[in-house]
């Protein structure tokens, strides 16, 4: 939710995190050499990105190349807390400023003084919280909750995002002044989908990191593993890749670990399972072919007429979804034809369980 490093030496960083910047595709090397363009200037940076892209290691990035790398760097997940917790968290808050405020808290606009605040999810900042956002971007002043004092801080703003700001500010969800000063310049980092050749690169990065922590050598992949791997697009991105690789490379190391390692898809989904529990009564046999064609139900038939038949439809349809990409919600929308979020919201509308794997 909320990490500060205050300690790190510059040295320490480039042998440390550099290494997790792995690719050699064009669009990855373009985005890493756009933050190191951007980093010794003190301005504010938007970092935009799908979930999983990597947006807090250029962020950090960012910072440590900057000339405060060696002072704090504050990361704030906005969508992790509410409103009224983030503005205290953010700014701060005064003894007695609510209950169970027993005591002067500093924000981390405090703590990061001399340094860089990494603001994710800034999309989700509500209107109020925009407006310190604003004060504190524009003139390096705010006030911690339930104080009057104005204080001041120095610091750097990297702001990430996997949303539409510009769409948002259209919408009037987003104040178009914040991005404006938000968005010095913009790095958009591309999706694992289209870095050609940095999907098994990764991969096997990340599976040599669990060997080693198995005490184990690795083995490698092997050549079908590898054009798996590449014809896969990972929707969840790095951060899908790299829980199946190390996944995939734990069990093959335990079972097989003198032999190169293959391609199992079971490992894309932890939760596969013949015997997986369902939160709900399926309306269709389990044994159905899963190529079968989808009936609509016989409208003159259901009781309820025709808002029973539409619901029922869709169900049917999305059971046939979910079951053809074993659970991947992801995959699932694809196949109908929807976005993630569009899915989840259907998924919602029928009261479905958090059963189908979450892979946005």
């Amino acid at each position: 939710m909320v990490e500060i490093a205050t300690d790190f030496r510059y040295t320490d960083l480039m042998q440390d995190r550099s290494k997790q910047l792995v690719g050699e595709s064009p669009s990855w090397l373009s985005a890493q050499e756009h933050a190191s363009r951007v980093a010794p200037l003190d301005r504010s940076v938007l970092v935009i990105g799908e979930r999983g892209t990597g947006k807090e290691l250029i962020g950090e990035r960012l910072h440590f190349l900057s000339k405060r790398w060696e002072g704090p760097f504050v990361k704030v997940n906005c969508a992790a807390l509410s409103e009224t917790l983030l503005d205290s968290e953010l700014f701060g808050h005064e003894r007695g400023a609510f209950t169970g405020a027993t005591e002067m808290r500093r924000g981390r606009f405090e703590l990061a003084d001399g340094g860089t605040i990494f603001l994710d999810e800034i999309a989700t900042a509500g209107e109020a919280l925009q407006e310190k956002l604003l004060r504190v971007v524009e003139y390096g002043e705010f006030q911690r909750v339930g104080g009057s004092k104005v204080l001041t801080t120095n610091v750097r703003i990297i702001a990430a995002t996997n949303a539409d700001l510009p769409a948002l500010a259209e919408g009037g969800k987003f104040r178009w002044d914040l991005l404006d000063r938000l968005s010095f310049d913009v790095i958009t980092l591309p999706p694992l989908r289209v870095r050609h050749g940095d999907k098994s690169l990764l991969a096997d990065f990340f599976a040599r990191r669990m060997a080693v922590e198995l005490a184990q050598d690795f083995p490698g992949f092997a050549p079908s593993a590898i054009e798996a791997i590449e014809a896969y697009d990972w929707p969840g991105n790095v951060r899908e890749l790299r829980n199946f690789a190390e996944r995939l490379a734990h069990r093959a190391l335990i079972t097989a670990p003198d032999d190169p390692v293959q391609f199992d898809p079971a490992a894309l989904d932890p939760f596969a399972s013949p015997w997986r529990p369902s939160g709900r009564a399926k309306k269709e046999p389990m044994n159905r072919p899963q190529d079968a064609p989808v009936e609509p139900p016989d409208l003159w038939t259901v009781a309820g007429g025709f808002p029973e038949a539409v619901r029922l439809y869709e169900l049917r349809l999305i059971d046939a979804a979910l079951a053809r990409a074993q659970g991947h919600q992801g995959r699932a929308a694809d196949a109908l034809g929807l976005t993630y979020h569009q899915l989840r919201g259907l998924l919602k509308k029928h009261g479905y369980t958090k059963s189908a794997k979450d892979s946005a």
